[in-house]
């Protein structure tokens, strides 16, 4: 047996299989080969193979997300049996004598190339399919496990690192933890792993070799441990509080239903943070009285194209029908620093954490904006949806905002398209917008204290540097300071304001929250019904003669 340490990211225990994930990293190589025929084979080989998985992608794509957009995979089938692309491969293997995998890559250059330069949009988008079905191939001829998820086994996803856009495209149901050897507390693979309420752990130096590959694991998410190959006497003693926690959660279950209000009285709601449509189950399973945090960037990182305004418009709209007039707040794209889109070809900056993100993107590029913004606004047409706009610093940019909302929306009408009146608010995550709360307060309809970034810039701390994590203090009084006044801003403008980041969870400051009159907590769906527990169990009047004391 042996034993790692990490830091935890979520509590729970896991146990299974540990698959080793490691990035698509391969070189092609050009090899001169003996026999031309051979390797002709093996590209057939590997072809029918590929078909193979793009059947059973159709065929799960199919269950989960309908038949239209299963689609691509059949698309995909087809363009890897085409006679012109297959011709293509023969005549490079033959000609010149090369490896099949040479013969695919150049190939799939060659014809995404060709479908770039074409003039139809259709034909244009073709160019990154081509590029996908010669992965796919390379992947097969190298011996390469191609699709993750094809197997079937859910297991402890172990990793140097996971970006966003590695995260998003996982199997959900497949992942019992997450483990990284990097990444900190506040990375997009632990905030996505509170969002899934599954154990996790980050800088947890362990081998991503043999040695952990396929072996049973436990991760105890409790003291941020993983055991790999545990003997019998740990696996017993682990199974047995996995069964206890579980028994736990049952009793919580026994608090849907209930209304989030104090033994004194007051009330406050708790919404769920979420990253696409598949997360609306887990909020609904977790009685959350709306979406507090729809972050709409995730829609940006699954794709390797802008997200048309018909693609974002199906999305929000199934939001809001599917959460059945309870609020929605979706987040404006939130893209640039940890959260990087290639096709956004963004400079390089010095530091992406202070440089061109979220709405500065979108007032610097504000045809993204509008196509995002004519999207929401016609899906609020069928629901409560409220828009929330990220990184502000000053009262010019709302003002800014509202102009091109403006915009939007006479071309909306124009068009005789119908749309809603949603609600429009800030995050409040920057010192700036936190001191001049006052002046916001009089633009916008609420504000959603975002304490990951607040946090960051109020310590001047990079939440991604590992090693500054002892000096990191979620709780420092600065930050609190910030947050009550915020709150007392938007009480006396008339608006209401709420906290979305990660510290809205921490069990350790809900009733300092409530003491402070926070009127909506956002956070991970599986905390929901544990804060729940807390609220019903505060006298709010009682605590705050308590500090006095």
């Amino acid at each position: 047996m042996q034993i790692y340490q990490g830091k935890s990211v979520f509590s729970g225990i896991a146990i299974g299989k540990i698959r080793v994930y490691k990035k698509n990293e391969r070189q092609v190589k050009r090899v001169k080969v003996e026999n031309p025929d051979a390797e002709m084979a093996r590209f057939e080989e590997a072809k029918a193979k590929g078909i193979a998985q793009l059947g059973v992608l159709y065929e799960k794509a199919c269950k989960e997300v309908g038949e239209a957009n299963a689609a691509i995979f059949e698309v995909h089938q087809m363009m890897m049996d085409d006679d012109g692309y297959n011709e293509s491969v023969e005549n490079i293997i033959k000609s010149q004598g090369v490896n099949a995998e040479y013969a695919v890559a150049t190939t799939g250059d060659n014809f995404a190339q060709m479908f770039s330069a074409m003039d139809d949009d259709y034909m244009r988008e073709r160019a990154a399919d081509v590029k996908d079905i010669s992965e796919r191939l390379i992947s097969i001829l190298n011996g390469d496990d191609t699709d993750a998820s094809l197997n079937d086994e859910p297991a402890i996803i172990v990793a140097d690192d996971l970006a966003p856009s590695e995260t998003v495209q996982m199997d959900k149901d497949k992942v019992l933890s997450f483990v990284t050897v990097h990444g900190s507390l506040n990375s997009h693979t632990a905030i996505l792993a509170r969002t899934m309420a599954i154990p996790a752990l980050v800088g947890t130096p362990l081998p991503l070799d043999e040695s952990v590959d396929g072996k049973i694991g436990i991760v105890d998410g409790s003291d941020g441990t993983i055991y790999v190959d545990p003997d019998e006497e740990t696996l017993t003693a682990m199974q047995k509080r996995r069964a206890e926690e579980e028994e736990k959660k049952k009793l919580l279950l026994t608090l849907k239903g209930k209304e989030n209000i104090t033994l004194d009285g007051q009330k406050i709601l708790l919404y769920a943070n979420i990253g696409n449509i598949k997360d609306l189950a887990a909020a609904m399973q977790n009685d959350a009285g709306g979406i507090g945090l729809f972050r709409s960037e995730f829609i940006y990182l699954e794709q390797d194209h802008y997200p048309t305004e018909e693609e974002q418009f199906r999305i929000y709209k199934q939001a809001a029908e599917t959460m059945a007039g309870k609020r929605v707040i979706i987040r404006t794209l939130d893209i640039g620093a940890d959260k990087q889109c290639n096709y956004f070809e963004m400079e390089k900056e010095e530091n992406p954490a202070l440089g061109c993100r979220a709405i500065r993107i979108c007032l610097t590029r504000p045809e993204i904006f509008k196509t995002q913004l004519r999207a929401l606004f016609r899906a609020s047409a069928y629901g409560k949806i409220a828009i929330m706009y990220p990184m502000i610093t000053s009262v010019g940019e709302v003002r800014q905002i509202k102009a091109i909302v403006e915009e939007v929306k006479a071309s909306l009408a124009e068009q005789g398209i119908e749309y809603g009146n949603p609600e429009q608010g800030i995050m409040i995550e920057t010192p700036a917008a936190a001191i001049i709360s006052d002046e916001l307060a009089k633009e916008v309809d609420f504000f959603s204290i975002g304490t990951n970034d607040l946090s960051q810039y109020t310590l001047a701390i990079d939440r991604q540097n590992t090693k500054l994590d002892p000096f990191f203090d979620p709780h420092h009084p600065a930050i609190l300071r910030m947050i009550q006044m915020v709150v007392e801003n938007a009480h006396k403008a008339g608006i209401w304001a709420g906290i979305c980041g990660e510290l809205g969870a921490d069990q350790e400051l809900t009733k300092e929250f409530l003491a402070m009159g926070v009127d909506e907590l956002s956070v991970s769906p599986g905390s929901i019904l544990p804060l729940r527990k807390i609220i019903l169990e505060t006298n709010v009047a009682e605590y705050k003669a308590g500090k006095k004391c």
